[in-house]
Formats: C-alpha cells, sequence, structure tokens
C-alpha cells in the first residue's frame, strides 16, 4: 500500500494528514518540532470560523470554501457556534456601513440587542450579528487532530524528512520559500490576556480606524486579542504601538479590560502568496499545500480536501495552480 509522507504538523499538515486517513490513506508525518507547539505559526492564531465576516476583505473563495470549515472541524474538535458580532463606536458606524456592504449573511442589532447577545458590552449603539459562524480554541484543535490520528496509526517522525521521498505532500509553510518562491511572510501580533471580570460568549469585532480588533474568548476569562497584519518579516517582536493599539481596542470594548493580566505575547509570519489565496502545486513527487495566510483555521479544510482529491484521484479542485504545476 502506498503511504503518503505530510512534511510539517501546523494546521495545514495536520488536515491534510486527517483528510488523507478519512478516505484510507496509509500516512506518515515529519516534522523536527515535534508535536503542535509555540513553534509553529498555527499556534498563535485565533481560531475564528468566520467566512462571512473574512469576506469583507478577501476573495470569494474565502467565503465560499470557508463554509466547509465549520462541520470539518466540528467533526474533529470542540466548535462553539455562537456566531460573530461586529460592533463600532458611535464615530465609526460608517464603517459598520462599509463592513455591512461588504459581507453577507448577519442581523443588523440594537443597543438592546447587543446587550442582549453580550452583557457585558457597553455603550455600542448598532452592530452586525453573524449568527452562523463559530469559534474553536486553536492548541485544542491541534492537539485534538495530533491524537486521533496517532490513534489511527499515523507515525510521527520528529526530524526532517529524508531529501528523496515519494508521494510526499510539503505543508512547511514559509520554509517552502525555497521552491515557493512567490511565498512572502506576513507578520501577525496577538495577546492572551486573562479578565475574569469580563464575560464574552463569541468572538468580537471592533471596528476602528486605526487597528480593528478581534477578541476571541477562550475559558476562565482568557481571552485572545488580535492581530496586526504587517507587511514585514521581522517577527522578532511586538512594537509597542501594536501592543498598545490591542489594548486600547480591548479597552474600549469594556473598561475592564484595562485591569487584565497579559499571559503571552505572539508574534509570527503567516505564509502568503501575492493574491492571498491558497495554492497546491505538483512540482515532482511532490505535493505543495501552502498559503493559508490569516485564514489557516478557516481554510485548512478546504485546502486538505484540494490535496486529497489530487493525491489519491488525480482531481483538479480550484486551489490547484496548473500553471506552475
Amino acid at each position: 500500500m502506498t503511504i503518503w509522507s505530510v512534511i510539517g504538523s501546523g494546521v495545514a499538515g495536520l488536515a491534510v494528514a486527517s483528510e488523507m486517513v478519512s478516505r484510507g490513506a496509509q500516512v506518515q508525518v515529519f516534522d523536527p518540532g515535534g508535536p503542535p507547539g509555540a513553534h509553529g505559526c498555527s499556534w498563535w492564531a485565533g481560531g475564528m470560523l468566520a467566512p462571512w465576516c473574512e469576506y469583507e476583505n478577501a476573495e470569494e473563495p474565502v467565503m465560499r470554501l470557508g463554509q466547509t470549515a465549520l462541520d470539518w472541524w466540528a467533526a474533529r474538535t470542540q466548535v462553539q457556534r455562537c456566531g460573530t458580532l461586529v460592533v463600532a463606536n458611535p464615530r465609526d458606524l460608517p464603517d459598520l456601513r462599509r463592513f455591512a456592504r461588504s459581507t453577507e449573511a448577519f442581523v443588523e442589532v440594537d443597543q438592546s440587542k447587543i446587550a442582549e447577545l453580550e452583557p457585558d458590552l457597553h455603550d455600542f449603539p448598532k452592530g452586525l450579528h453573524f449568527a452562523q459562524e463559530a469559534h474553536l480554541d486553536p492548541r485544542q484543535a491541534l492537539h485534538d487532530l495530533y491524537r486521533q490520528l496517532q490513534d489511527q496509526g499515523v507515525v510521527f517522525h520528529r526530524k526532517l524528512a529524508p531529501s528523496r521521498l515519494e508521494n510526499a505532500i510539503d505543508c512547511r509553510g514559509l520554509h517552502a520559500r525555497e521552491v515557493l518562491h512567490d511565498l512572502r511572510g506576513v507578520k501577525g501580533e496577538m495577546l492572551v490576556i486573562r479578565c475574569p471580570e469580563v464575560t464574552l460568549t463569541r468572538p468580537v469585532r471592533l471596528l476602528h480606524p486605526r487597528m480593528p480588533l478581534y477578541i476571541v474568548p477562550r475559558s476562565d476569562g482568557v481571552y485572545m486579542l488580535g492581530a496586526t497584519m504587517i507587511e514585514s518579516e521581522d517577527s522578532s517582536r511586538i512594537t509597542a504601538r501594536s501592543m498598545l493599539e490591542l489594548l486600547s481596542a480591548a479597552y474600549a470594548l469594556n473598561p475592564a479590560f484595562g485591569e487584565a493580566e497579559v499571559l503571552e505575547i505572539g508574534v509570527d509570519l503567516r505564509p502568503a502568496f501575492p493574491d492571498n489565496l491558497p495554492r497546491i502545486r505538483r512540482l515532482g513527487h511532490m505535493i505543495y499545500a501552502n498559503g493559508l495566510y490569516r485564514h489557516g483555521y478557516l481554510l485548512a479544510p478546504a485546502l486538505a480536501q484540494g490535496v486529497a482529491d489530487l493525491a489519491l484521484e488525480n482531481k483538479h479542485s480550484e486551489m490547484v495552480d496548473e500553471d506552475r504545476a
């Protein structure tokens, strides 16, 4: 039986391995970093399954293919289907109207409905509720996939993949740039804070002219604040400006966030192609699956399905880059 080798165990690699195994393939995974952890870009994600919100500044395939993610992840890890709430301060209501014109699948909500959905939000006169959207804990999702694959007989090799592998799928993100020359890194910065005084049940996006913020609830009063998108490949530090903007935006949601404890500061580089859409390329014996940009958990299922279609059925999905394959 053919053994498929997946290189990389971030969200792309684990999703590809999971999809391949679900179709009866025999899979092994190579990653010198070992199990999921802070060494991987996927560790620092927000975990929002928000295809309609993301359509505000993304191409149409992000909205359409991203809808696959909700049920795909729900079959593998815990998914919170509470929707997404988008709000703006009174002076920024034109931004809310612009957001509404650029998106779909929402209902407009007034101040009383916002208070009903999230009692700890104050003074927001209008908002948009995307009831079909969901979120997950990305770290728990990675661990769940990893454990499930081990239980299904997938062998994880904590080492570099051999230089000559047949039937291999490269999911290494920016580490594949020596082959995928049009791949670039986009800097993202995020914070993890603890604030038991505030209770939010769903991701909240605050529209702001300088830095739109999203805040995603984890558990036990822990929240992820994110995230910047900076055309820079310096992943060594967060800037003072970014930290100030993230914390100020959180404070604008609820002043109690001013007393929050900062638990983690995350900085990493998202792999992206020029159009910010993922690509599947077949070069020789290697299939490359890359370019998830800021849509890692949202588009990883569709990317994995496209890889499995190509690898197992020689079926070309729209993500396959015909010009370079």
